[in-house]
């Protein structure tokens, strides 16, 4: 059975997972969610995702929600197609997790709040706040100093190879270049490195909104 994916074509967690789905060559059917119409709070769809957000992965009636667990379940189930996205050896895995909890610590957190402050907001008619957006982005420019040393020494936040961690910073990072924001490559080695990621076909394929590929 082909995988169902549930969400809004424009999402950023719906094009995390969909990017994953094409690096690892899996066909997938898009549902679409509109989330501007409030279908993520209907009871039909809190069934499968109870905190009612987006997406949801459906795989011949197996409900998996929260994006970052659909990737490394896709990554794994599809291990031996695709780009691998996980390393096996040991210490490589425990160095993959280590970037995985780094973006989620001092990537996501600020730079989700500063697309809501800047991009999100206004689309929904509310002011932006400046003093928090700054502040948050003078928080995230500390750590990606951070970024920058890591990434000075290696290719990717793990190590050589790309992975699940690197793929998971995409989505929020090109937002805030949308709300008027140079961080990403304000470093040059985090330049270097998010142009790279940002450039892989898996990315192209979904920047624009998600379509099935089944």
């Amino acid at each position: 059975m082909v995988l169902k994916l549930h969400g809004f074509f424009m999402s950023t967690c719906t094009r995390r997972v969909a990017m994953v789905l094409h690096e690892k060559n899996v066909p997938f059917e898009f549902v679409p969610v509109d989330i501007t119409k409030g279908e993520q709070k209907k009871p039909e769809y809190l069934e499968k995702h109870p905190f009612g957000v987006v997406p949801y992965l459906d795989d011949d009636g197996f409900i998996l929600y929260e994006s970052r667990a659909i990737c490394q379940y896709i990554a794994i189930k599809y291990a031996n197609q695709g780009t691998p996205l996980i390393p096996t050896d040991p210490k490589e895995y425990a160095l993959y997790l280590q970037a995985a909890s780094t973006e989620l610590t001092h990537f996501n957190d600020l730079a989700e709040r500063a697309v809501i402050e800047k991009v999100f907001k206004p689309m929904r008619g509310a002011a932006t706040d400046m003093a928090v957006y700054e502040g948050l982005l003078k928080s995230l420019d500390s750590k990606l100093d951070v970024y920058d040393k890591i990434l000075s020494k290696q290719k990717y936040l793990a190590g050589n190879e790309v992975t699940l961690a690197d793929l998971y910073h995409i989505p929020f990072g090109v937002m805030l270049g949308m709300g008027g924001s140079d961080i990403m490559t304000s470093k040059p080695n985090v330049k270097r490195w998010f142009e790279a990621i940002c450039a892989r076909p898996a990315w192209q394929a979904v920047k624009d909104g998600v379509k099935s590929t089944a």
